[in-house]
Order: structure tokens, then C-alpha cells, then sequence
């Protein structure tokens, strides 16, 4: 067994494989810490395409039920913009933030 390994660690394409390893994990531009680094984003990108495709989605639902449904928008723009009729008062409330 030691004569088997002797034998191969002996050999000169053993050191350059060694080498060619050593110089792609540690040296290249391409190395092993810079494809996790890129993988790690090409993560966080993804989420947040998952997040916007659902932030759309839901926009487009409110924008659809603003266009349509006119309750909708009455209700939006009397919480938004504060927004009244003539015989109407307002009274904003605002609540303090607690800690």
C-alpha cells in the first residue's frame, strides 16, 4: 500500500494536478471563494425578482380595483390623501410609536 502511494506521489503529473488545484481554488480569477460570492447574489437576486413579480401583482390588483370600483376608490383617497366631502370634518390621528 505505502509502495503504491510512494510510487504515485513520486510522479511528476501528481505535482502539476496539485498545482493546476491549488492555483484554480486559491489564485485564479475564478476561484472557489468568488463562485460562492457570485452564487450568494445570483440568491439574493433571485428573492428579490420573487418579491417584485409579487409587489406587481398585488399593484395591479389595487390599480385594477381602483379604476373599477368607485367605493374602492373613495375609500383610498379619504385614507391617503385625506380627502372629504363638503359636510364633513377630519380628525387625523396619530399614534405614537412605541419602543
Amino acid at each position: 500500500m505505502t509502495r503504491f502511494f510512494l510510487k504515485h506521489i513520486n510522479n511528476r503529473y501528481f505535482y502539476t494536478g496539485l498545482a493546476f488545484i491549488i492555483w484554480m481554488v486559491f489564485f485564479d480569477s475564478d476561484n472557489l471563494r468568488e463562485q460562492m460570492r457570485l452564487s450568494n447574489k445570483i440568491d439574493r437576486l433571485e428573492q428579490q425578482k420573487h418579491f417584485y413579480k409579487t409587489e406587481i401583482k398585488n399593484n395591479k390588483s389595487a390599480l385594477n380595483a381602483l379604476k373599477y370600483d368607485t367605493l374602492q376608490l373613495e375609500k383610498y383617497a379619504r385614507e391617503k390623501y385625506f380627502m372629504r366631502k363638503d359636510n364633513e370634518d377630519i380628525y387625523v390621528i396619530v399614534r405614537p410609536n412605541a419602543k
